[in-house]
């Protein structure tokens, strides 16, 4: 065995450079991680999905849910933590209810359902669309092409691979006017702005804070996204608290085999 005495200069520097590489390789991978890991919880995190409860605003088309305790099948004894040491809850309720996430297969018998939508959709840069300047005047507004090239005036083009919502602060009365809340008509998209971002600027998804994706009941828009391979949020919340470009999404949801939809669990990162 060589003393490093021994060891030529050159040689020596060079075992210890390959050695140091071996050794620092994994280390340098798994630091890349950590570092976003700090950057990331040094940020302030928006919650984007509301509560949701038995009295919980819905399409009268599907009704209110129903929430009670999961008993015993044997004697149908509810379970009690005093008795049983736990509790839980049977939850009696459509798939779209709260926020929620509609796949491709919500409205397309040869869609995706929402345990197929890739991971790397599920967390994006987020878009703000800011729709309510124009209620004042036309409480029903749709958020137009128009509308869209003057807001990117101002902020720049929708970037490629984005999540995009439309804020309209409909959210404030999910809990304070549930009956407001579920008006119809009420401002949300036009269906030339939802082609327009999927076909020309290359969005992944699109979300917004009223039960539907339309003015109108013809559902245009909603049919269009999910038949074209694209999941869609709805019932968001707190878009008002995020910027128009910059911050991250974080959607998910329970993996239900061959799942139509569910509530979902939405936030965004900020720069």
């Amino acid at each position: 065995m060589h003393s490093v005495g021994s060891l030529r200069r050159p040689a020596f520097i060079a075992i210890l450079a390959s050695a140091l590489a071996v050794c620092t390789a994994p280390a340098r991978a798994e630091s890349d991680l950590v570092r976003a890991y700090r950057t990331i919880m040094d940020k302030k995190f928006v919650d984007l999905t509301h509560s949701f409860g038995p009295d919980s605003p819905v399409w009268s088309g599907f009704g209110q849910a129903k929430f009670t305790p999961a008993y015993d099948p044997k004697d149908k004894r509810p379970y009690t933590i005093p008795e049983d040491g736990f509790r839980t809850t049977y939850y009696d309720m459509v798939g779209q209810y709260g926020t929620h996430v509609d796949p491709p297969a919500h409205f397309d018998e040869k869609g995706i359902t929402m345990d197929e939508i890739p991971l790397k959709q599920m967390i994006l840069p987020l878009v703000v669309l800011d729709d309510t300047p124009f209620l004042a005047k036309d409480p029903n507004h749709a958020f137009s092409v128009a509308d869209l090239m003057a807001w990117e005036k101002i902020h720049k083009r929708v970037a490629r691979g984005s999540f995009v919502a439309l804020r309209t602060d409909m959210y404030k009365d999910f809990d304070g006017n549930p009956e407001r809340f579920k008006r119809s008509p009420f401002p949300a998209w036009a269906f030339e702005t939802i082609r327009f971002l999927y076909e020309e600027r290359g969005v992944v998804a699109t979300g917004h804070e009223g039960l539907d994706t339309d003015t109108t009941d013809k559902m245009d828009s909603e049919t269009w996204i999910l038949q074209h391979g694209h999941y869609q949020i709805e019932v968001m919340a707190n878009l008002d608290k995020v910027p128009p470009t910059g911050a991250l999404i974080v959607v998910t949801w329970p993996k239900v085999k061959k799942g139509l939809g569910f509530p979902a669990r939405a936030f965004a990162i900020l720069p």
